[in-house]
C-alpha cells in the first residue's frame, strides 16, 4: 500500500521505517528540509537502538523516502498517518497546535477512500474533531469520502523497533470499514509474514470505536504509571517497618494476576509519556466532573520518590551545601537519550539549589539544558565521582552494574552510594567499603 507519514519524530520515523520494512511504499513528511535529508541519509537525530541501521537498509530498497514537499509525500497516498507531537499544554491537556497544522496540510490531498490514521496521543474525542477539521479545510466543492482511524502507538523508547514489529496487540478504532482497511496494512505484522518475522508469535488485533481506541492508549499508560508508583509506595512503607522490598515485590509479582513487570522500585518514572498521559486523562475526567483520585495519587508518589533521594543524602551528609554529588545516569531510562521529565534533571536542579557541586555521567547523554549548565559532564563513571562525597545511581545502565567499586571508592572523598534503582550488588559495594543505601530496604 502507498503510505504517507506526517511527522518524522520518534513515533513517525519508527512507523515509517517499520511499515516500509514489511513491504509498503512509504513517504515521510517533515517541514524541515534538512531533517528530511538527514533521515533520507539514514541519520536519526535521536538515539534508538537499531533504528539507524534499519532505516538505512529500508531506504536502500526504494520503499522508503523522506521529503519536505507535501505534494511529493501525500499525492496518491491511500493511508495517511499523523505522527506529530502533542506536548503538554495548559491544564494538563496536550497542545494540539502541531496536530491542527498537520490536518491542514493533509486536507487538500484527500481523495475518495483515503484513510487518515491518528497515531499521535490525543484526548478522547479527537477522532471526531479531526474529521470535522479536515472537512472544514476542504474546498466547498470537494467532498471526498475519507475515513478517520485511531491507531495508538505503544512504543517503548529503547525497544521501539521490536515493539512495532512484534507487538502484543494492534489497536484500530473507527467506523465504516476504516479499521478493517488499516488492518490489511498491518497484515504482515499480524501474520509475522515479513523478513525477520516470528511465526510462533501472533499479535492480537483489536477493532473498536474511535473513542475506545483513544482511551486504550491513556488507560494503558496510566495503569503502568500507577503500578510503578504502587511499587514505590510499598518500598516507602518497607523502609519504615524494616521489611525488604527486594523480597516483597518479587513475591507479590509471582502471582500471575499481578505479574513482576513494572514493580521495580526506584526514583520513579519519567519520559515523555507517563506524566503527560496521566495528566491528560486526569484533566479529561475533570472536564466531566470526575476526580481521578488514584491517578492523582500515582503522580504524587512519583514526585515524592525524587524528594526521597534528596532526603537520604541529607540524612547521611547532614548538609548538602558545598558537597560534591555525582549522578550516574541522566536519561530517564536505559536505552535512550531522552531527558524529558528525567528524574536526574530534577535531582540535579535540587542539589544545585541546595548548594551542592554536581557532576554526572551517562553513556549516551552528553549535553544538558541551559538551566543545568552548572553540572559537570564527566567522561566516565570514575571521572564523575572524583572527590565526590556521595554518588547516586539514577539510571540503571548496564555498565553501572559491573563497576569497579574499589576503584570508585579510591577516587571518592566519601563512601556514600545511594542506589536509586536497586541495581547495584550489595556485596560488591560492601566489599569496597561503600555505605550502600537503596530504595525500600
Amino acid at each position: 500500500m502507498r503510505v504517507a507519514v506526517i511527522g518524522t519524530g520518534y513515533v513517525g520515523s519508527v512507523t515509517a521505517t517499520c511499515l516500509a520494512h514489511v513491504g509498503h511504499e512509504v513517504r515521510g513528511l517533515d517541514i524541515d528540509p534538512s531533517r528530511a535529508a538527514q533521515l533520507a541519509a539514514g541519520q536519526v537525530p535521536f538515539f534508538e537502538p537499531g533504528l539507524s541501521e534499519l532505516l538505512t537498509q529500508t531506504v536502500a530498497t526504494g520503499r522508503l523516502a523522506f521529503s519536505a514537499d507535501p505534494a511529493e509525500v501525500l499525492a496518491g497516498a491511500e493511508v495517511i498517518f499523523l505522527c506529530v507531537g502533542t506536548p503538554p499544554g495548559p491544564g494538563g491537556l496536550p497542545d494540539m497546535s502541531q496536530f491542527e497544522s498537520a490536518a491542514a496540510t493533509v486536507a487538500p490531498y484527500l481523495s475518495d477512500g483515503s484513510i487518515v490514521v491518528n497515531k499521535s496521543t490525543v484526548p478522547v474525542g479527537s477522532g471526531n474533531w479531526v474529521r470535522t477539521m479536515l472537512e472544514e479545510e476542504l474546498p466547498a466543492d470537494a467532498t471526498p469520502s475519507f475515513r478517520v482511524v485511531s491507531n495508538p502507538e505503544f512504543l517503548r523508547e529503547g525497544a521501539a523497533i521490536g515493539d512495532f514489529l512484534y507487538p502484543d496487540r494492534v489497536v484500530l478504532g473507527g467506523e465504516n470499514g476504516g479499521p478493517q482497511r488499516v488492518a490489511e496494512l498491518y497484515r504482515p505484522v499480524l501474520e509475522q509474514a515479513f523478513e525477520g518475522g516470528k511465526p510462533d508469535r501472533r499479535p492480537q488485533l483489536i477493532l473498536t470505536d474511535l473513542q475506545s481506541a483513544e482511551m486504550i492508549k491513556y488507560a494503558a499508560n496510566a495503569f503502568l504509571a500507577t503500578k510503578i508508583s504502587f511499587g514505590n509506595e510499598i518500598a516507602n512503607i518497607c523502609e519504615l517497618v524494616g521489611a525488604d522490598v527486594r523480597q516483597v515485590l518479587p513475591a507479590i509479582g509471582a502471582d500471575e494476576r499481578i505479574g513482576p513487570r513494572f514493580l521495580q522500585p526506584g526514583l520513579g518514572w519519567g519520559g515523555s509519556c507517563f506524566g503527560k498521559d496521566v495528566s491528560a486523562l486526569t484533566a479529561t475526567a475533570l472536564d466531566y466532573g470526575y476526580n481521578a483520585s488514584i491517578l492523582r495519587a500515582a503522580v504524587e508518589v512519583n514526585q515524592a520518590m525524587r524528594s526521597a533521594a534528596m532526603r537520604k543524602l541529607q540524612q547521611e551528609l547532614k548538609t548538602l551545601k558545598g558537597r560534591r554529588i555525582a549522578l550516574l545516569g541522566l536519561a530517564f531510562k536505559p536505552g535512550t537519550d531522552d531527558l524529558r521529565d528525567a528524574p536526574a534533571l530534577d535531582l540535579a536542579s535540587r542539589l544545585m539549589a541546595a548548594g551542592s557541586r554536581v557532576s554526572a555521567y551517562d553513556p549516551i547523554v552528553k549535553d544538558l539544558p541551559g538551566e543545568l549548565a552548572g553540572v559537570r559532564i564527566a567522561s566516565d563513571p570514575y571521572d564523575a565521582v572524583q572527590r565526590a562525597d556521595a554518588v547516586v545511581v539514577v539510571t540503571e545502565w548496564e555498565e553501572f552494574l559491573d563497576l569497579d567499586f574499589d576503584r570508585l571508592a579510591s577516587v571518592m572523598a566519601g563512601r556514600l552510594l545511594v542506589d536509586g534503582r536497586n541495581c547495584i550488588s550489595e556485596a560488591a559495594a560492601a566489599a569496597a567499603g561503600m555505605r550502600h543505601i537503596g530504595v525500600g530496604w
